[in-house]
């Protein structure tokens, strides 16, 4: 950070740390014990796509990772991408095994990250269920190091109250979002 950058207010972004995805376990312990969610055995990374040869090795090497595992299925890792033109992976794990689903996702965003495609990661994200219907995802956001719920609703609403107590729930386990505006809704995202 230079001299004008504090003349000026400017901070640096926090850096990411993708070692937070393993505080999720303990989160959902919480959940459990708390609110009665618990994992759905599915999560996502979401990323932007870059075209090239490059990165196509490293999907074939993600995928690879992932199915190297003979406890997975074939099926049990795929890539899609959304109406907005992101991509993402999404991993199928039990829903008891939410350690292995976070090895998962942590796997994926380093094999990203020290390939030179940090900058395309946007986010990854865990869903969570109750029994009497209601559900979230747990998001992590890449480039702030910071998790925060996103509870969707039928047309494209959202579960607010949900989404507040979540994050109530959660806050001695994760370290979440405090500027509410960066809750951005990722509609449709795999794993939800």
């Amino acid at each position: 950070m230079g001299f004008l950058d504090i003349l000026l207010g400017r901070t640096r972004p926090a850096a990411p740390d993708l070692d937070r995805l393993f505080g999720l376990p303990s989160a959902a312990v919480t959940l459990r014990a708390a609110a009665g969610f618990t994992p759905t055995g599915r999560g996502s990374v979401c990323f932007t796509s870059v075209e090239g040869s490059a990165f196509a090795g490293i999907r074939a090497d993600m995928t690879d990772l992932l199915n190297a595992d003979s406890e997975r299925d074939a099926d049990s890792v795929e890539f899609s991408r959304d109406a907005y033109g992101y991509s993402w992976l999404l991993s199928r794990r039990a829903p008891d095994d939410l350690t292995s689903l976070v090895g998962d996702l942590h796997a994926v965003n380093t094999a990203l990250e020290s390939s030179g495609f940090g900058t395309q990661l946007l986010c990854s994200l865990v869903g969570f269920e109750h029994p009497e219907g209601s559900s979230f995802a747990l998001v992590y956001l890449y480039k702030r190091g910071t998790f925060y719920p996103f509870a969707p609703l039928p047309g494209e609403k959202r579960d607010n109250a949900l989404e507040l107590r979540v994050r109530a729930v959660v806050a001695d386990d994760l370290r979440v979002e405090g500027d509410l505006s960066r809750w951005f809704p990722v509609w449709g995202a795999p794993g939800l």
